[in-house]
Parts: structure tokens; sequence; C-alpha cells
């Protein structure tokens, strides 16, 4: 989105001032950002949810990103509150719980045999080794990968938060390479050479699909008609390529001391 110069200027004042009018302002010249974090979350929704009530809870996470935004920390809001929207519609949704239980437990349970296989192979397992580790046939696996992609999976597990309970994630690192750390630099730089290394196991339709929807941030609509594949058949891999990243760098999301 453009950013004005007016828009910019508003921030000192506001950060002095806390004036309601003028965080009303940013809020408005924000806004289209909501839509932007909509229009890409890799998920299907209920009958009973629509894009406006997904809208409705972004705005709720870019009214917190106004007030807890200090540019004098040297990077750009936008960098700051995507992932405030994008964390509190996840939030809103997972409160809801709309979908059932088993389908989380399945996809942990898909997560955790990637992960015990990576470690016994020393490469990324395939769908079949997958299937067969979990003792599922190929065509309930799949299933069961088809149902994840229904779940808010996506790289925007939160992997740190700093003292001011600013979210880092790895959708953070594959969007935005060039934005401000907050974790430690040789802790992130360790993050991502393994998320980079974890990318080059997958297979190539998998890396076409992350590259698409986290570099280029394409839709999965417009990745179907580049691919020349159904939408559904787009969330799939993207549920099966997170699911393996997640599982890759699981220890860089256990509690520190434990790793």
């Amino acid at each position: 989105m453009l950013v004005t110069a007016e828009t910019t200027a508003l921030w000192p004042r506001y950060v002095r001032t806390r004036e309601p009018r003028i965080r009303e302002a940013l809020i408005l010249a924000y806004t289209p950002l909501v839509k932007y974090v909509v229009d890409r979350l890799a998920i299907s929704l209920p009958a009973v949810l629509d894009t406006e009530d997904l809208i409705s809870y972004g705005i709720i996470g870019l009214i917190d990103a106004v007030e807890r935004f200090d540019p004098d920390r040297g990077f750009k809001f936008e960098t700051f509150a995507i992932p405030r929207i994008r964390g509190t519609i996840i939030d809103q949704l997972r409160a809801l719980d709309w979908l059932p239980r088993s389908a989380r437990q399945r996809a942990k349970e898909i997560e955790r045999g990637i992960q015990e296989l990576r470690s016994s192979l020393g490469r990324m397992p395939t769908d079949e080794e997958v299937a067969a580790y979990l003792q599922m046939d190929l065509d309930r696996y799949h299933a069961a990968v088809q149902e994840a992609a229904t779940i808010t999976l996506s790289l925007d597990h939160v992997l740190s938060m700093d003292d001011d309970d600013s979210p880092l994630s790895l959708a953070d690192l594959v969007e935005d390479r060039q934005a401000v750390s907050l974790l430690g630099a040789a802790e992130r730089n360790e993050l991502l050479g393994a998320l980079i290394r974890a990318i080059e196991e997958l297979p190539e339709r998998d890396r076409l699909v992350i590259a698409l929807y986290y570099n280029e941030e394409l839709t999965m609509k417009e990745i179907s008609r580049v691919l020349e594949i159904s939408e559904s058949r787009v969330c799939q891999l993207h549920a099966r390529a997170v699911l393996k990243l997640r599982a890759a760098l699981a220890s860089f999301r256990e509690p520190a001391g434990t790793r």
C-alpha cells in the first residue's frame, strides 16, 4: 500500500500526544493492510463466516498495532502491523473452535511424524514414507493434509517475543529479510539458514507455492491460475509444505533452555 507523507508525519505527533483524532486518522490510513492480510490467509472459511468477519477481526489487530507501534525503533509500521493483524484474525478463529479437534490433532500427528522421519532419514520424507509411518493409506493421508489446509495452518507461528510483546514469525523471515530482527542477530541468522535449508528440501512444486505465496505475495486463487490447478489443490500443497517446514524448525519453537 502507498503511505503518504502526511500519514508518516502523523506518527511523531501521535506518539507525543496520543490524541484520539490522530489515532483514528492512522487507523483509517492503514485500513487497506487488513484487506491485504485477509486476501492472503491460506484458510477455508466455514459457512457461518465470511470475509467481512475476518476484516472485522483484522481491524482489532490494526488498532492494537497503531496503539503499540514505536516509530523510533527503526522499522516500518507495515512490518510491525501485518503479523498482529494476521495473529488477531487467527486467534479469533481459534476462539470460535469451528474445526473439529480431530482435524487439529491429525495435523499435529503429521507434523510430528515428518519431524521424526526427517531426523532418522537425514532428509525430508516423501508423502508415502509419512503415510506408512503414521500407518495410513496414501489416500487417507492426502485427505488429512487437505483437511489441515482448512485450518489456520501457516508460517505464522510466533517464534519469539521481544520486550514489547512484538511477534516474529516464520512468515516474517520469508516475506521481509530486510526487516529489523526481533531476535538476536546470531539466532536470527541460524533460524533463517535452517529455514532456507528446509525449503530446499521440499518438492519443486511445494517450493514454488511457498515462493509465490510468501515472496511474490500472490493469493491462493492467483497461484491456482499460475499453476493451472484448483485453488483447493494449492491450499493442500501449501499445507503440506508448511507442515514440513514447521517440523524441520521444531527446535526453534521450543521454550528457551530446552534445546
